[in-house]
């Protein structure tokens, strides 16, 4: 069963009801060592244990950390004895006695614990801008270009508007000025140059009277190309800098890097716990770090939970009944595609040795509990963070962004068998750019590569953040357009093939413009993913055959 944790306050209403029950929990504690005194049952005394060690798990989790060290004491020496199927009279009431001391511990803190505040935890601050409406236009893509001349300012609008941004012209500081009164950009374009050896053009800009956020981004665009020129845009604050004329794809890529805030996806984590309590308060810790929790006390859900949620993470405690942690490790990494997936162990285990073989058997951490919070917050972001990183270098490919050929294909396929399961349309599409070789030959292997960057940064601002894209190989690009009727798809499909033939490409001080054609498949008229492929792919050379630049469905 999976659980999407508690919430503040029913974690102190767990703290309460724990300490209310506690007290009977300690009478059942003694009434099994009174059997196990008159016959030894390794059965009843590692049940005991179980009971002992869900006590020292859920007081450190609900921070009650002086029960918890006296608890885990217990756990400690019952450990060592659980398993023995004798036990001699000297060493039972060895055990016996320390118990029993550890328990009247417990009772005597349990006196100040009723009537103690509960544990105040402070987790880091998310980071913010310290200026919310630059943050508020990056969302918009407003772009303020100042630019002198009124041809190259409309064209440069033109072309970056087909990426999704929105552009104010000005071409003089009062207009800017008064566009700076009434709005603030997310970035801002503009010239710089000299004349009689004084800043001329847009740079005036630095001037103005409204004064620019610190953290304003700038670009500046020139026709000079001199260490004086680039040196001035530099101390001015300019993050990028453009010859005239403008490569427009290398622009839009600035663009992006400078303004684009994406919005990542929630940290998805696995809990597998036995213990309620102590998988409940972790779950709560990180959710009020806005992470997704998903929790299972059956590890024989697993398999199930790892394909339906596909998490980040994996936080697996260590000792478990019929199930340890380390075992189940070794499960999920015989799984290829959960191989790579990070596993944290989190255990009262303090023994290096077997903290250092749970990490060899398939771990990439080992917390030690009692943990911190803030500290288990960290630790599991860093993991998520840098694994998220990894697996976009797996899945993407180098060059556009867009998956690779091998994810793309998987994804496909994917998304064959939810339209199935659900029973709605799907349209499948195959996009090759026209006369590719060609550019490569005359331009250079660097602009062709510019024209796949341009075509991949447009199929990511046209199409919905639903469809899944990828480079299926050199110029070739795959679609999936989930919902969507083979007719629905030939309208988004030629929307963006005719924005496309109208971006232009710089190359050798000329520009030029580039096409493509696309082949089109349906579901359920091809009721599988070869047959899809196979369609789409026939249908792309009968759109080279009729000339190129066209989008038929098959």
């Amino acid at each position: 069963m999976v659980s999407n944790g508690i919430n503040p306050t029913q974690y102190q209403e767990l703290r309460q009801a724990f300490i209310q029950e506690l007290p009977s929990q300690i009478h059942r504690i003694l009434e099994t060592l009174e059997q196990l005194r008159s016959v030894w049952n390794p059965a009843a005394a590692k049940q005991l244990f179980l009971q002992i060690q869900r006590i020292a798990k859920s007081s450190l989790a609900l921070g009650y950390t002086r029960i918890g060290i006296s608890a885990q004491a217990i756990e400690n020496v019952f450990k060592e004895v659980k398993d023995l199927e004798e036990i001699s009279n000297a060493r039972f009431a060895e055990l016996e006695t320390l118990v029993s001391q550890r328990l009247a511990i417990i009772e005597q803190i349990l006196s100040t614990e009723k009537t103690s505040a509960p544990p105040q935890f402070s987790f880091p601050e998310k980071k913010t801008s310290p200026i919310p409406s630059l943050q508020d236009n990056r969302a918009s893509r407003l772009v303020y270009l100042f630019e002198t001349d009124t041809k190259l300012a409309q064209e440069i609008a033109h072309q970056i508007g087909y990426f999704g941004y929105n552009v104010r012209q000005f071409y003089d500081l009062d207009a800017f000025e008064e566009g700076l009164k009434r709005e603030q950009p997310a970035v801002i374009i503009a010239e710089i140059g000299f004349t009689n050896g004084e800043i001329t053009g847009g740079q005036i800009i630095l001037s103005a009277t409204v004064p620019l956020p610190p953290e304003m981004p700038i670009i500046f665009i020139s026709s000079r190309d001199d260490v004086v020129t680039r040196l001035q845009a530099v101390r001015s604050g300019g993050k990028a800098f453009f010859l005239k004329p403008i490569n427009i794809g290398g622009l839009i890529e600035a663009l992006d890097r400078l303004i684009v805030v994406e919005d990542p996806l929630p940290y998805r984590i696995l809990i597998v716990d036995d213990d309620q309590v102590q998988a409940e308060v972790n779950a709560m810790h990180l959710r009020q770090a806005g992470m997704e929790i998903y929790i299972i006390r059956d590890y024989l859900s697993i398999l199930q939970t790892l394909h339906e949620q596909n998490p980040d993470l994996i936080l697996l405690d260590m000792y478990m009944p019929d199930c340890s942690g380390m075992d189940l490790a070794l499960i999920i990494r015989q799984i290829e595609s959960f191989v790579s997936i990070p596993i944290v162990f989190l255990s009262s285990e303090t023994d290096r040795e077997k903290q250092l073989e749970a990490i060899g058997l398939g771990g990439d951490d080992f917390l030690t509990k009692p943990i911190k919070p803030e500290n288990l917050v960290a630790s599991v972001s860093s993991r998520v963070n840098r694994y998220r990183k990894l697996r976009s270098l797996m899945l993407r490919d180098s060059l556009s962004g867009l998956f690779n050929h091998t994810t793309i294909k998987e994804r496909c396929m994917q998304e064959v068998k939810r339209a199935i399961r659900q029973n709605t349309p799907l349209a499948y599409a195959m996009i090759d750019i026209d006369h590719f070789k060609k550019v490569n030959d005359r331009y250079g292997h660097a602009v062709g590569d510019q024209v796949i960057k341009s075509l991949s940064a447009l199929i990511n601002k046209q199409l919905r953040k639903t469809d899944v894209v990828g480079r299926y190989g050199g110029e070739e690009f795959a679609v999936v357009l989930p919902n969507t009727s083979g007719e629905e798809a030939e309208l988004i499909m030629n929307e963006l093939r005719v924005t496309f033939e109208q971006i232009h490409h710089h190359a050798e001080e000329t520009d030029f413009t580039v096409t493509f054609s696309c082949g089109l498949a349906a579901y359920p008229d091809c009721p599988t993913f070869p047959d899809l492929a196979e369609s789409a792919d026939r249908a792309v050379y009968l759109a080279k055959k009729r000339g190129r630049n066209c989008v038929i469905l098959g």
